[in-house]
Formats: C-alpha cells, sequence, structure tokens
C-alpha cells in the first residue's frame, strides 16, 4: 500500500492500543468540539511527521501525536501504563482543568 495507507493503518493500531490500555471506547482522534466526551478518556491528535531520507527519498516516516489522558482520579495507574507501553514517549506535562486530570504525552508510532 501507499505510504498514506500505512499511516491509516498505523493510526488505526494506535486508537486500538489506546482503548485497550483506557479499559474503554472513550477514545477519540481529534475531536471537534461538539462531541461530548466521557471519562475517563485519551484524547490524540497529529502533531508533527517525522521523515528519514536516503538516496534523497522518503524511506521512514513516523507520526507524532500530542496524547492527552483525562480523569478525575488522581492516583490512576493508567498514566504510568501508557509511559510503560510505548518505546517512543515522551511525558510532557500534568495539569488540571474543570476539576479533571489531564497527562500529556508526545508520541511517535
Amino acid at each position: 500500500g501507499s505510504t498514506a495507507m500505512n499511516n491509516v493503518e498505523n493510526r488505526l493500531d494506535l486508537h486500538a492500543e489506546l482503548e485497550e490500555i483506557l479499559g474503554s471506547k472513550y477514545v477519540y482522534f481529534q475531536p471537534p468540539e461538539s462531541v461530548k466526551m466521557h471519562y475517563p478518556a485519551i484524547v490524540y491528535e497529529l502533531q508533527r511527521i517525522n521523515t528519514r531520507h536516503a538516496d534523497d527519498k522518503i524511506y521512514r516516516m513516523n507520526d507524532g501525536y500530542s496524547v492527552t489522558y483525562i480523569t478525575d482520579d488522581p492516583d490512576n495507574q493508567i498514566r504510568n501504563e501508557i509511559l510503560r507501553r510505548f518505546q517512543h514517549i515522551r511525558f510532557d506535562r500534568a495539569f488540571r482543568s474543570d476539576n479533571l486530570y489531564h497527562y500529556t504525552y508526545t508520541l511517535y508510532y
């Protein structure tokens, strides 16, 4: 398949893996503001695309996602499970908003 198709397949694999970590279907990819979210939830969006070149051609592309885990439980373990599950991930920050705890990561998948 084409690189674009591989990126879609990779994103769908990532989506399934995030649902597995969360233990529910409350995983949202670039949701519009009109979407009513249920918590705990994971929201992720495409942030950047890393490319590697060889012989003046792109031979590898990795999508970089901003991933946010949102929960009302400050002592949850899912925030750590997200870090353990992926090889190319970085914890960015934690903050509280609307009585919900947000944990943000940068993930290359």
